[in-house]
């Protein structure tokens, strides 16, 4: 209960987290920044307790902070937004070679190890991991791949 909360302006964030300050009365201080590099900064000199972001983002910010092992991406999702790709409508060969690209990664693991790579083990410029497992939605969207949004 009244704790500064960072929340980069403009997010579905904002809305989210004020909601779940409302339903469960938690008294908590929205701080709206600029950008995430505002957030972060808020957080790092304690003028603020949190930073509330998409898990990726956090992960990538702390991987990329002065003082990781000083930060740490806490709690559970409060809202899944899948990331997606966006083409063209009136192009259904060019959809159907990405859907083919995509899935055939999928089943071959080659899109697990593309994962790894890139979330788990160190990657430039500061060679220092991102340090995100994968998640069970995203396990299981590999075994079934759809173009559906998820649910």
């Amino acid at each position: 209960k009244g704790k500064k909360v960072a929340i980069t302006t403009g997010t579905t964030n904002t809305l989210v987290v004020r909601k779940h300050n409302e339903d469960k009365k938690l008294d908590i201080d929205i701080v709206p920044t600029k950008d995430h590099a505002d957030a972060l900064l808020l957080v790092e000199s304690d003028r603020a307790t949190a930073f509330a972001m998409d898990d990726i983002l956090l992960f990538g910010l702390k991987s990329t902070s002065k003082n990781p092992d000083a930060l740490e991406v806490v709690g559970t999702a409060l809202q899944v937004e899948p990331y997606a790709c966006m083409l063209r409508k009136d192009d259904p060969q060019f959809k159907a070679l990405v859907d083919g690209v995509i899935v055939g990664l999928m089943k071959s693991g080659e899109f697990a190890k593309m994962y790894d790579k890139w979330f788990m083990k160190p990657i430039p410029p500061t060679n220092k991991p991102v340090g995100l497992p994968m998640n069970e939605q995203l396990q299981q969207n590999i075994k079934t791949p759809s173009d559906q949004p998820a649910t």
